[in-house]
């Protein structure tokens, strides 16, 4: 079973962006735990603070409809800002969200061209001596993706189809034609109530 999911910080403030970086932590540690694989999709950072202000991920493992039922939703944190020394504010909220995997079955390999590129950016110089990174392009459409994710190329392949997938789904289906949409409507109307989770201080140490 395979999943999308989002973690948002719903353009809320920098101190949104703060949980978002530490509930993706805490998620990913709890993918390890429940031997849960997890691919980061697309990430957005904050450039203030280095901080993620929203990524989308693909789990894959066993039971996720139950193990992702303790996840989805708003969540809180309780504590106080890391930028703003006075602000009196403690109760800060993010959201979780689950998303469709896009079918695969009438996309056939042969259609998708993969090619090797050298990685630029950030990444330490072995990112940038190797051909790691993986353009797809999906030859009937002309549509195409790269990923430079990883120092793997294998991984890199695998992230690069998912995000090719993706993109096909949305050109050609109406449901998930408002993926984009929906990842706006995420953003910007998390409920600030009844969170599903609730973290506390610095160390974010979940609240039962």
């Amino acid at each position: 079973m395979k999943k999308i999911i989002q973690i948002t910080s719903g353009r809320g403030p920098a101190e949104c962006n703060y949980v978002v970086t530490n509930v993706f932590r805490k998620f990913s540690e709890a993918c390890r735990n429940k031997n849960i694989e997890m691919e980061v999709i697309e990430r957005e950072i904050d450039s203030d603070f280095n901080q993620i202000t929203n990524v989308l991920l693909e789990i894959e493992g066993e039971n996720l409809n139950v193990f992702l039922g303790n996840w989805i939703g708003t969540i809180l944190w309780i504590g106080k800002s890391p930028y703003r020394k006075f602000h009196q504010r403690k109760n800060w909220f993010i959201g979780f969200f689950e998303f469709e995997v896009p079918e695969q079955n009438h996309i056939l390999s042969k259609e998708i061209i993969y090619q090797s590129m050298r990685s630029s950016g950030n990444g330490g110089q072995n990112v940038n001596k190797v051909n790691s990174a993986v353009r797809a392009t999906h030859k009937p459409t002309g549509i195409s993706v790269v990923s430079m994710d990883s120092r793997s190329q294998h991984q890199n392949k695998k992230i690069a189809t998912t995000r090719l997938l993706l993109k096909l789904q949305e050109a050609e289906n109406e449901k998930l034609k408002d993926l984009a949409q929906e990842k706006w409507s995420n953003q910007t109307s998390i409920e600030r109530g009844n969170p599903l989770k609730i973290f506390k201080d610095n160390d974010f140490k979940l609240e039962v």
